[in-house]
């Protein structure tokens, strides 16, 4: 039975010696099985995550062997808790796409309403911007993932954003938290925001959008390659469906120049705590999840670090079963 738990011999020994020896402490476990105590101590953290043993109640030295009829149907519990969340979130996954595909496959065939323009490289990209932007009379809603702007990127936009927002255009732009790290982002802000622009910041941010007067919209082709061109969506429903998803991330962002640190909920989370909790609740690895708040592998890996103080877990796996416990991660996420 412990095969099928991932329970390689080590552990199968602790087990059977905590079951031989139920008053045994850490110091004679170490001497009868010859390993060290933070060795013992890993193996011992994994059999209670799995709820094969457990702390006694008067020495939290001394550890009692559970049934495993009992610590199984507790594992069998959790990983049905799992399931259910992963299924309820493939299912809402599998119906946004659905729509997605009715909306574009309907508009595609009638000819009518929503048009689709594909752009084939980053060259492309930038003319058809330019001469959208040429004609926007209200408003540019921007989401810009991936960190901090290259000092490039910046000085080629400053005559397009100046121009917009001299002719009334309202802008409004949208960064990751982490270029509050970024002098030269930060800087560009506030130029931004001296000629009646608009920034604010989010913990994550879903994907790279341009918005234009609420009728044209810029989306990546593949966020991970621009070389992949893009895709240019006009006056349809999926056009106001990218619209409502910008102004649900705008209104839970802050703006950038705000000062002071962001406020920790009621978990003593900050919003990209709680965003770093979210993305590993999906199985996202540390790099992904850099990539997706803008930071580094090695910052990612400290926020998991902390997140598991937090909970006072010693392993990822425990930490997501506390998580779930306390209502931290549900099948929203």
């Amino acid at each position: 039975m412990l095969e099928a738990l991932g329970l390689d011999e080590t552990c199968k020994n602790v087990y059977r010696a905590v079951l031989a020896h139920p008053q045994a402490d850490l110091s004679e476990l170490c001497e009868r099985l010859g390993l060290s105590e933070d060795r013992l101590g890993e193996v011992l953290d994994r059999l209670s995550e799995l709820a094969l043993v457990r702390s006694a109640a008067d020495e939290p030295r001394r550890f009692r062997a559970v049934d495993p009829r009992l610590g199984v149907q507790a594992i069998i519990a959790r990983h049905e808790e799992w399931l259910a969340i992963e299924q309820h979130r493939i299912e809402r996954i599998r119906l946004a796409a659905a729509q997605l595909s009715a909306d574009f496959t309907s508009s595609s065939l009638s000819g009518q309403g929503e048009s689709v323009e594909r752009l084939s490289c980053i060259d492309d990209i930038r003319e058809r911007i330019a001469l959208l932007v040429r004609d926007v009379s209200t408003e540019v809603m921007t989401l810009a993932p991936g960190g901090a702007q290259s000092r490039p990127s910046m000085e080629a936009a400053r005559p397009q954003d100046q121009s917009l927002l001299e002719r009334g255009v309202r802008m409004r732009t949208l960064y990751l938290d982490s270029v509050r790290n970024s002098p030269g982002t930060v800087s560009y802000a506030k130029w931004l925001t001296s000629l009646g622009g608009e920034v604010r910041t989010a913990p994550s941010v879903p994907v790279r959008l341009m918005i234009m007067d609420r009728r044209a919209a810029l989306v990546p082709i593949d966020e991970n390659d621009s070389a992949a061109g893009a895709v240019l969506l006009k006056d349809g429903g999926t056009v106001t469906a990218l619209c409502a998803l910008f102004e649900a991330v705008w209104e839970n962002a802050v703006p950038l120049l705000k000062t002071g640190t962001r406020e920790r909920d009621e978990r003593g989370l900050t919003p990209q705590g709680a965003e770093v909790l979210r993305l590993l609740g999906q199985g996202l690895t540390d790099e992904a999840v850099a990539k997706r708040l803008g930071v580094s592998p090695r910052t990612a890996r400290r926020m998991a670090a902390d997140l598991l103080e937090l909970l006072g877990a010693r392993s990822r796996f425990q930490a997501g079963a506390r998580a779930v416990a306390r209502g931290w991660l549900t099948g929203e996420g």
